[in-house]
Order: C-alpha cells, then sequence, then structure tokens
C-alpha cells in the first residue's frame, strides 16, 4: 500500500470508505470468480456424462446397446454377414449387423453416429409425453447441444430448428439430424466396413488358415464412388 502512495500520490486522498474496498480487493479475491466458473464447468461436464451414460444405457434397437462391447460376432455365419452388402438397410435390419457396424465405427471414433441413430429410433417409439420429454432433452444434451460430449456433425441450421421445439418435443424433431446422420454412415462410413478387417473376417474372407468365401447368388463390388453394388455371379 505504501508502494502505490508513493507511485500515484493521488491515492492519500481517498475516502475511507474507498480505502477499505481498495485492500479488500486482492488478487485472491480477484481470481476467486474465475476459479467459480471453472468448477461449475467441471460440474456440468459430470453431469453430461452421467446423461450420456445414462442415455446410451437405455437406448437400444432389436436388443442392441449402443455401448455394447461383449463379442457377439463369433457366432454370426458367413452367409448372414454377407446378406449386409447387399445394403446399409439391410445391414441395419439385423442385430448382429448393427452391432458389428457399431463396433467398426468405435476404432474410426465415430460412435456417436450409430449410437444417435438408434436412440431416435427408440425415441419415436414413445407414447407417454412425460418420457418424450425427458428421452428428447437427453437426446439433445448428449448428441446435438455445442458441448455435447458426443456431439454429432449437422449443420446450424437443424441444431437451431431442434433448439427452438426441445421444449416441446414431437416425435419428428429429430428426424432431419437421424436422416443426415444415416447418410453420412451410409455414403462415408458403410462402404469402409465393408472393406474393413472386421467384416472381412465375418465373412471369412480373411484371416489365418481360412479361404475365400463365394456365393453362388452373387457378389459384392464396388463402383468408383466407392458404393457397394451387387452383380449376377458365376461362382
Amino acid at each position: 500500500m505504501e508502494a502505490l502512495l508513493f507511485l500515484f500520490p493521488q491515492f492519500n486522498y481517498m475516502a475511507p470508505k474507498e480505502e477499505a474496498y481498495f485492500k479488500i480487493l486482492s488478487p485472491e479475491d480477484l481470481q476467486a470468480p474465475t476459479m467459480k466458473d471453472d468448477s461449475s464447468r467441471q460440474k456440468d461436464k459430470e453431469r453430461k456424462s452421467r446423461l450420456s451414460l445414462f442415455l446410451t444405457k437405455s437406448g437400444s434397437h432389436e436388443n442392441v446397446s449402443p455401448t455394447k462391447k461383449t463379442n457377439t460376432t463369433t457366432n454370426i455365419s458367413p452367409e448372414t454377414a454377407l446378406q449386409w452388402s447387399d445394403s446399409f438397410e439391410e445391414l441395419l435390419k439385423h442385430s448382429d449387423g448393427v452391432e458389428s457396424f457399431s463396433q467398426f465405427l468405435r476404432t474410426e471414433f465415430s460412435e456417436e453416429n450409430i449410437e444417435f441413430w438408434l436412440a431416435c429410433e427408440e425415441y419415436k417409439t414413445i407414447d407417454s409425453d412425460t418420457k418424450l420429454l425427458s428421452k428428447a432433452k437427453c437426446i439433445y444434451t448428449v448428441y446435438i447441444d455445442s458441448d455435447a460430449p458426443k456431439e454429432i456433425n449437422i449443420d446450424y441450421n437443424t441444431k437451431a430448428a431442434i433448439q427452438k421445439v426441445i421444449a416441446k418435443p414431437t416425435k419428428s424433431c429429430f428426424e432431419a439430424a437421424q436422416l443426415i446422420v444415416y447418410s453420412l454412415m451410409k455414403k462415408d462410413s458403410y462402404p469402409r466396413f465393408l472393406h474393413s478387417d472386421i467384416y472381412l473376417r465375418l465373412t471369412r474372407r480373411k484371416g489365418p488358415g481360412t479361404n475365400m468365401f463365394r456365393r453362388r447368388s452373387r457378389s459384392c463390388v464396388f463402383n468408383d464412388r466407392g458404393e457397394a453394388t451387387t452383380e449376377p455371379s458365376a461362382w
């Protein structure tokens, strides 16, 4: 304080109340609000993490959990796995197909896409308005919000449209976002899945001591855009 009076003599004319206020504002006091904000942000992250865990545990499609990591692919026959190459829609019809695709997305750190799609599929089956609101808020917090722990890649307009109706959600409020994610998985992730080690091992086309598995009816080929197509086979 004495150093400040030496450098700034005008402080000698401070009123008693002003001088007391000056003394109270120590560096520690100035940092207190920032520390409180950091603590609040940490608590908010923990809350969102718990919501994410709750949602992914409750979300399912044909009894498949998005976070399921048990090894259920060992009993899948090559014939069944080869059916998934017919189309992305065919893949999603099979619970084992969904689980195998989810396993592949986890290797690419993009499992939030299939988890969001599964959550939306379950969301559309809810009849209770109370449960619909609760589920909508969970989906928004985990996948849509800017600070969401598993934020999906959608455009601003789609996100803003969801934000406007989230207080009174409808069964169709996530349809636009779900369609974007579906298209992204179909055009981008699905072709890579068909080339992945995970899928090739299921079809017995890759692995030690195995031979190329052949189908009599059709074969899976890829066009210039990387999309899977089928054509008659001479096998």
